[in-house]
């Protein structure tokens, strides 16, 4: 994939969308009428679908923006909620599955300044801004890449004994990505105010990650624990020679054996001192918005439910009836001390689940920080059996720890040895 391209964002899909336009705009139907169209009170359009599949509108003017309400973030995690944004670029609304889809057409170098915008904040060093820049693109270009191979949105294979999951981005047929976690956040011109990224984007313009003359599929997650974890993992069973694991700190500290029970408890309880292993607010502040600040033990964490809660919550997550929970058994731990298999034992069935998605997915209402966590059963003096899961990280942990990579940041590393310190092995190329 070689020099500037538009990508096509999918931002909200739901029965009615409603939207205003700031500037011109003009537009044209994919297929018959114009009387779902309506106005509404204050003003604002709202389609309805009907009778034709597809309405663009296209900005007449380098000032022309649009707003869509109610966009949902955060999707399924413990932050969702509801917000207006507004987004330079085109609009199309296409009818899917007696729902309106709404997508946004725009250039990717302005695409990742909302992108960059919306994960970090303005007092970001530039070097880090710039480090997550190149690692933004980077990513978006395998994704549009691999897109054109594959058109699978969840991979895996079930069985008597397994559900083993992983999740794509593929199974976006409409458009190239999503606007939230799923993807990479962007919430258009709502939150892309600030000067360090646009000098961060302008300064790498074009440039991306290679690894023997491909685009790097350069992963990142908020925080790996001290220890980022193997692509394998996570998704498909392969690796690349970029994405390993190792400990996030300074210096050659040795990376301790975490696939074992043993390893990974000494690990987990401890608070080994790393890169991410932060509480400096000016730092999380960078990284963490107004939502991500409502969680604040991501490093080390806790969580801690009762048998019956456990019983309905992953009765209600996963769809399987296990009566009541006996036992969490982790089956296989990556180099991270995530589990990638982890046996859930009810008095009725059981089931083996992975991978690391899938296993957050079963044990939390929304998402659990990360799968890298132990597990203690206890039994109250009245009979009450509480399982505590004892944790590290927020995310799959492969490739950049923003926080870490903040943190370097702050140390007053380099855009380069940011990347390469999180990436070895790679290279800096334009593709412009």
């Amino acid at each position: 994939m070689t020099g500037m391209r538009k990508v096509d964002i999918g931002i909200l899909r739901a029965p009615q969308i409603k939207f205003d336009f700031i500037g011109a705009f003009c537009f044209e139907f994919g297929n018959g009428k114009t009387e779902n169209i309506v106005f509404i009170e204050d003003g604002k359009l709202s389609y309805e679908g009907g009778s034709y599949d597809e309405i663009l509108f296209t900005p007449c003017g380098d000032d022309s923006m649009f707003t869509l309400h109610d966009v949902v973030i955060g999707v399924n995690f413990h932050w969702q909620r509801k917000e207006s944004q507004s987004f330079k670029g085109e609009l199309r609304l296409i009818v899917e599955d007696g729902e309106v889809r709404a997508i946004n057409r725009i250039d990717v170098e302005e695409y990742l300044v909302s992108v960059i915008s919306s994960e970090m904040s303005a007092t970001s060093s530039l070097e880090f801004l710039k480090a997550h820049t190149i690692v933004s693109r980077s990513w978006l270009y395998a994704q549009l890449l691999r897109k054109e191979r594959i058109q699978q949105g969840v991979l895996g294979w079930e069985n008597q004994e397994e559900i083993i999951r992983w999740y794509a981005r593929e199974d976006h047929t409409l458009f190239d990505l999503c606007a939230d976690d799923h993807c990479q956040r962007y919430q258009g011109v709502t939150r892309a105010h600030n000067p360090n990224v646009e000098r961060a984007v302008k300064e790498t313009s074009g440039i991306v990650l290679e690894y023997d003359g491909e685009v790097c599929d350069a992963r990142f997650s908020k925080c790996c624990g001290g220890v980022t974890e193997r692509f394998s993992a996570c998704w498909e069973n392969e690796d690349y020679a970029y994405l390993q694991a190792f400990r996030d700190a300074e210096g050659n500290e040795e990376l301790p054996d975490l696939s074992t029970e043993e390893g990974a408890r000494d690990w987990i309880e401890k608070t080994p001192a790393s890169y991410c292993s932060t509480t400096d607010n000016h730092v999380l502040s960078q990284i963490l918005n107004g939502y991500d600040r409502e969680t604040n033990d991501f490093y080390r964490w806790r969580v801690e439910y009762s048998q019956k809660e456990l019983s309905r919550l992953i009765a209600e997550r996963s769809g399987i009836d296990f009566g009541t929970i006996e036992e969490l058994l982790p089956v296989e731990r990556g180099a991270s001390g995530r589990i990638v298999k982890l046996k859930v034992v009810g008095s009725k069935t059981f089931k083996t689940v992975g991978k690391e998605l899938e296993i957050r997915r079963w044990l939390s209402k929304s998402h659990l920080y990360s799968s890298a966590f132990v597990v203690d059963k206890s039994t109250s003096p009245d009979g009450e059996v509480r399982f505590v899961l004892k944790g590290a990280g927020w995310g799959h942990g492969v490739g950049l720890c923003q926080i870490g990579a903040a943190m370097m940041g702050e140390k007053g590393c380099s855009c380069e040895q940011i990347l390469s310190f999180y990436y070895p092995g790679c290279v800096m190329e334009c593709r412009v």
